[in-house]
């Protein structure tokens, strides 16, 4: 594989005292059509009983992935589901969202899971908002001959020579596809990523080694970019690799972002907050 940038997700805290992982970029777009990604992993319920009580969003789609613990996830649209292990969800917020998750009971064992933001093209970010999950569902998994697991979480995904396979949830904004990638210790796997702009790979598991004779290797908490026409070709170290890989279609157009509004001006965020605030997003029952 070619890294084209490396970056560590940093401590940050969220919602009602969650601690979290944060990589994010809303200045320089390094990874549109990605916007930002979360990483929940405690086993201490102290960091995220808190949860995210009701709060907005306009103009961007948070996708949620649950490895393990889970939230109950409600919003102004009428829907409430519990998000468990190996769920995920999707929401297009568009106009504008007020939802909230809280942490399911089960969760108290502990919680790991992640939520992305994906950038809305312009023409998109006023459009009436949408929510899809997959906790009827089962995610879609192919294995390689050498163990490795390829959990497709959105979009179309396949190993190396290997059929393609596709996820429930579609149709993300930027061409955007999500999947998990567990390798078993000093195991292998190839990608082929070429027909995306974009791809990166975020490790929240394990490591990662050129082989024998390497001069690099990268761990747990590192977020790629990635050479997308280059093969991936990964090898775990001696702990295993367990990873999120991510590609897309960069939709290339200048944002505006404050908490959780994405826009294209400050106008239009001045809006957002307005509406908002006069209650044009509606609210939960």
């Amino acid at each position: 594989m070619k890294v084209l940038g490396q970056f560590s997700a940093k401590p940050a805290m969220d919602g009602d005292g969650v601690n979290i992982r944060r990589v994010a970029d809303f200045i320089t777009t390094h990874f549109d059509p990605f916007l930002m990604m979360d990483e929940i992993k405690s086993d201490d319920k102290q960091d995220f009983i808190g949860g995210f009580p009701p709060h907005p969003h306009r103009g961007m789609e948070t996708f949620t992935y649950i490895r393990k613990g889970g939230f109950e996830h409600r919003d102004q649209m009428g829907n409430v589901k519990a998000i468990r292990a190996g769920d995920v969800q999707w929401m297009s917020t568009g106009y504008g969202v007020v939802h909230s998750e809280m942490p399911l009971a089960d969760a108290l064992n502990g919680l790991h899971g992640f939520q992305i933001w994906v950038n809305m093209p312009a023409k998109d970010k006023l459009r009436p908002a949408t929510y899809q999950d997959t906790a009827s569902t089962p995610s879609v998994e192919t294995k390689n001959d050498t163990g490795a697991t390829l959990k497709a979480l959105a979009g179309d995904w396949a190993f190396a020579g290997k059929s393609a396979i596709s996820a429930t949830i579609q149709g993300l904004a930027g061409e955007a596809a999500i999947a998990d990638l567990m390798i078993n210790a000093n195991g292998e796997a190839q990608l082929d990523l070429s027909k995306h702009e974009f791809a990166a790979l975020y490790l929240y598991q394990g490591g990662l080694s050129k082989g024998e004779g390497s001069q690099w290797s990268f761990n747990e908490g590192q977020f790629l970019v990635l050479d997308s026409q280059t093969p991936l070709q990964l090898k775990a170290d001696e702990r295993g690799a367990g990873m999120l890989v991510f590609v897309g279609k960069p939709i290339r157009e200048k944002i505006v972002q404050m908490g959780p509004f994405v826009m294209n001006t400050q106008a239009e965020i001045q809006q957002a907050i307005r509406d908002y605030q006069e209650g044009r997003f509606g609210s939960i029952a």
